[in-house]
């Protein structure tokens, strides 16, 4: 049986190799976008096809600049000789207050992280229709969508905007057997551990994840796999949705407790004497 094709923009490394990998794990031929770090996307190539047996191609592809895209997924498409699944993940996160945002920082999120994503979306959506494939179209947004923060307008008004508009394309789309779903990271691990640490040592992931619900960040492949979920038959009827992948990261509202006991997450555990009394029990 003839394998299915993904592309994945911005797959060299965190998120979107995550991505990348479990949709090689998942039999997909890959082709997928780096904008400066041909090392890794090498690398990934490499690992895709010694562990899983897919092909992997990379192409360098800068974006942000008009035409990009499109002219990427051309040549993606070429060289799987067609395509299933595209997952939309290059993309910046900038963070500016209104009162010092910069023109620069507004054309390169407006460019890369909304206006590429539609009109990469258009071509494959384009090329399904024409080549009668009952594709699926997924993109990366962010829990920054639903929730706002200090300093994050911009980006995540723009993951806010790609929420909504996917809706409205899962309709216009539809008709063709093409779905269309976005998945919204929460605080991810995009770097290896050390990469990014307090001045005291600690490991920046383990202490953010101590204050999230489930206890821990997450890591590209939690990402993976809900892309994988999505572009599967397993997902065969859903369209038009946003599945944020954070472990309840954005779930607690402002902080309730104000006394120095309270836990240190911020928000606040509620304690259940049943789970307290049978852990109990057990030890």
């Amino acid at each position: 049986m003839e394998r299915k094709k993904a592309i994945v923009t911005g797959a060299s490394r965190g998120i979107g190799r995550g991505i990348a990998l479990c949709l090689a794990r998942e039999g997909y031929d890959l082709a997928v976008s780096y904008a400066t770090q041909e090392e890794s996307a090498v690398s990934l190539a490499k690992e895709a096809e010694e562990r899983y047996g897919v092909r992997c191609h990379y192409f360098q592809a800068s974006l942000e600049q008009p035409g990009e895209g499109v002219k990427l997924f051309e040549r993606c498409a070429e060289a799987l000789g067609g395509v299933d699944l595209l997952v939309n993940n290059a993309g910046v996160t900038r963070f500016e207050n209104l009162l010092d945002l910069t023109p620069e920082t507004f054309h390169l999120l407006v460019e890369l992280d909304f206006k590429n994503y539609i009109l990469m979306m258009q071509a494959a959506a384009r090329h399904m229709v024409e080549h009668r494939v009952r594709g699926s179209l997924i993109n990366i947004t962010s829990s920054r969508g639903e929730r706002a923060y200090p300093g994050d307008f911009l980006y995540g008004g723009l993951k806010a905007g790609l929420n909504r508009a996917i809706q409205s394309i899962a309709l216009d789309l539809a008709p063709y057997g093409i779905r269309v779903n976005n998945v919204a990271p929460g605080a991810t691990r995009v770097r290896e551990k050390g990469e990014l640490q307090q001045g005291d040592g600690m490991d920046f992931w383990e202490e953010l994840g101590a204050r999230i619900p489930l206890e821990r960040a997450g890591v590209p492949e939690d990402i993976g796999e809900a892309v994988a979920f999505l572009a599967s038959e397993r997902a065969g009827y859903i369209t038009g949705i946003t599945l944020r992948v954070d472990g309840g990261l954005i779930l607690p509202g402002m902080p309730e407790h104000l006394e120095e006991t309270a836990a240190p997450e911020g928000w606040g555990r509620t304690e259940s004497a049943f789970a307290k009394e049978v852990l109990e029990t057990d030890n």
